[in-house]
């Protein structure tokens, strides 16, 4: 019998790679600003590709590429016809990805996320977000996901009406909230009392996911661990935000004068990218913490996963790959190499 997403936390910790919207960005098949996913119905053959490098590199969980395909965004530009295909077609490429790999116990988790049109002072609003949050999972159900994720989003109200939604459809939700700068969601509450108010709601895991980086996700990480019962998630965005700045909305890049408008976010930021190995000492310090649900976030690049995946002890299938510079014709210590490329240093 397949094991369920708590079944497998208790067990020990899972690797999720998220990061799709950069991904397909920076390979030039959708547009940073309204970032709406539209390459699921357009190239749905590239977003399977990155799946199956997520897989490869060690992922438990395949995401259904629906972040910020929802009726919102698409009504942004001009295209809200497309919802309905393009949630489901995201959650085929995503199932079609998993059936790829028969022998892996992969699990398929849909997504829902900030609608960007929450207002406190808007009840209007809030039927709003129910009406876009209940037809994304409705239509995740229907595909037969194994859990939903609802995430970045920085409002406690706005991540309530998430989870009942998926709660109602009877569904495995995990709870990740983006927090700003001020250390609180956008309606005051402190990281800790956040999680624990979802948490008491019916949240299955709660956590913190995007707009910041490793040290500054972790640093709050700590604290949700000791405050909650439940399992906890951290998915940090792999670039190097600081107390100075500590998401990368708005975030500067001292050492390059050429940026258009001066903010690195989120085409420019190539200069404060964490390497492999910062992103597996994350997922070491997730273990420590007794925090099983690691991922990575806008920004991840198959390299990253793969580090993050050997950190905690899996062996993914492109560790095959793995580097090895004993075979370097500069660096190498392999007896065979020659010494005239080893007495210069380049």
């Amino acid at each position: 019998m397949k094991k369920d997403l708590l079944t497998r936390l208790n067990e020990g910790p899972i690797i999720c790679a998220e990061g799709y919207l950069f991904a397909m960005e920076r390979r030039g098949y959708l547009s940073a600003g309204a970032f709406v996913p539209e390459v699921v119905l357009e190239h749905p053959e590239v977003v399977s590709q990155l799946h199956k490098e997520f897989i490869r590199a060690g992922s438990d969980v395949i995401q259904a590429f629906t972040y910020y395909g929802h009726r919102e965004k698409l009504r942004i530009i001009g295209k809200e016809d497309l919802l309905e295909p393009l949630q489901k077609n995201a959650l085929k490429i995503a199932n079609e990805a998993k059936d790829s790999f028969k022998d892996l116990d992969l699990m398929v988790c849909g997504d829902v996320a900030n609608t960007n049109i929450f207002d406190p002072n808007d009840k209007n609003s809030f039927a709003e977000c129910q009406k876009m949050y209940e037809e994304q999972v409705k239509w995740a159900k229907e595909a037969g996901v194994d859990f939903i994720v609802a995430e970045t989003i920085s409002w406690v109200d706005e991540m309530k009406i998430a989870l009942k939604a998926i709660k109602d459809e009877g569904l495995i939700a995990v709870a990740n909230y983006a927090i700003p700068r001020g250390e609180k969601t956008r309606d005051g509450y402190s990281v800790v009392d956040a999680c624990k108010i979802i948490e008491d709601l019916g949240a299955d895991v709660v956590g913190l996911n995007c707009y910041r980086g490793p040290d500054m996700t972790m640093k709050h990480l700590k604290d949700i661990r000791k405050n909650v019962t439940c399992h906890v998630a951290g998915l940090p965005v792999p670039y190097r935000t600081t107390e100075k700045d500590p998401t990368f909305l708005n975030i500067k890049d001292a050492e390059c004068d050429c940026i258009p408008g001066e903010n690195a976010f989120p085409i420019a930021l190539d200069n404060l990218y964490c390497n492999r190995f910062e992103m597996a000492e994350f997922a070491k310090k997730c273990v420590q913490q007794n925090i099983n649900f690691i991922g990575i976030c806008c920004g991840a690049e198959a390299h990253h996963v793969r580090e993050m995946a050997l950190a905690i002890g899996k062996n993914p299938i492109s560790s095959k790959y793995s580097p090895d510079m004993t075979k370097h014709f500069h660096h190498g210590t392999d007896k065979s190499l020659k010494k005239v490329n080893k007495e210069i240093k380049y």
